[in-house]
């Protein structure tokens, strides 16, 4: 006989999860109930029920539903620096087709990850408010910031401009390219992909900074 007594709903057992990955398991059931009505739509009872677990067991790991989307947003800064990461690939072949590339992975991965993506910018999580969330989107901008740098070499020192600025700058373009061109919103209809749409606005961008010929 164990000399304690193992709690099913700690460990998951009616959906196989054993000690130590039921939050793993809420994460995951959470992604198709963010999908299907938003970050804001669903309830920890319903992520609990998606894990298999009682409705109680999910506040050994989260106090409420923002922190499961906390969780979630996490872990999708995490897998978004990695997209980001490969594409830069050190500059590679050149740093201007790797800063295209980076762009491009960027809409792949909203369109490849939209749970993930929605808790993300859409969850209403601070994220200078959660360290370790900090710490994710903090590396998926310094990829942006390191690829803005290589573009700037080639200019003067007194010419360059701030490399956080460009890597904002084209966050937020690449975001609008998502929210308006790549997600069934009303600019979805226009004869141009949301791809040749974001790789247009970037060229433009750059052309007028001087940070690659006209």
């Amino acid at each position: 006989m164990p000399d304690h007594e193992t709690d099913p709903e700690e460990t998951g057992t009616r959906r196989g999860y054993h000690h130590g990955n039921l939050r793993q398991g809420l994460i995951d059931a959470a992604l198709p109930l963010i999908e299907a009505k938003g970050p804001l739509g669903f309830t920890l009872s319903e992520a609990a029920r998606g894990a298999g677990v009682s409705t109680a067991a999910p506040y050994r790991h989260f106090r409420g539903r923002d922190e499961l989307i906390e969780a979630v947003a996490e872990q999708g800064f995490k897998l978004f620096a990695d997209w980001l990461e490969r594409a830069w690939n050190d500059g590679r072949p050149s740093p201007l087709s790797a800063f295209m590339a980076v762009g491009r992975a960027y809409l792949a991965f909203a369109r490849s990850h939209p749970a993930h993506y929605m808790a993300m910018f859409e969850g209403g999580v601070s994220v200078a408010a959660n360290p370790d969330l900090a710490r994710a989107a903090d590396r998926a901008m310094a990829i942006l910031i390191r690829a803005a740098e290589r573009l700037a070499e080639r200019l003067p020192a007194d010419r360059r401009p701030p490399a956080t600025m460009v890597a904002n700058h084209i966050w937020a373009f690449s975001h609008g390219v998502v929210e308006l061109f790549g997600r069934g919103k009303p600019g979805s209809r226009a004869p141009y992909s949301a791809d040749e749409m974001l790789e247009s606005g970037v060229v433009v961008y750059l052309q007028g900074l001087g940070l690659i010929p006209t």
